[in-house]
């Protein structure tokens, strides 16, 4: 399974690196289109080859992905963890009353109730 895997990690750089080679023309990139940039007076550009804004744009979309998801569950990992303490606090108290009940083995329930209400007042 592990050889499959990098076989399949090496096809994809590959893949990556035929693209890029393929697609190395620089191209230029601007912030607004031509005609906002001479009404607003903001005129930034920049030139990058093609691979890299291709590429660019891919990574920022999983990176607002990966975000946007991790956010949408916070809820379910909120409700995780409360059930995560709540389960250990369940065990405890389990493992307490079998301790309990080993302790009291043998005895009349009823007067093990009764010693046990004593202690308490």
């Amino acid at each position: 399974m592990r050889y499959i895997r990098y076989l399949f990690l090496l096809v994809l750089a590959v893949c990556l690196v035929v693209v890029a080679l393929a697609n190395g023309e620089p191209v230029t990139l601007n912030l607004l289109p031509e005609a906002m940039s001479t009404y607003s007076g903001i005129s930034q550009s920049i030139e990058l080859p093609l691979y890299a804004v291709g590429f660019g744009g891919l990574l920022i979309g999983l990176l607002i992905g990966f975000i946007w998801e991790w956010l949408r569950e916070s809820k379910q990992r909120s409700i995780a963890a409360k059930q995560r303490r709540e389960a250990t606090k369940l065990q405890r108290e389990n493992e307490r009353l079998k301790a309990e009940q080993h302790r009291n083995e043998g005895r009349d329930e009823v007067l093990a109730l009764l010693e046990k209400g004593g202690k308490a007042r």
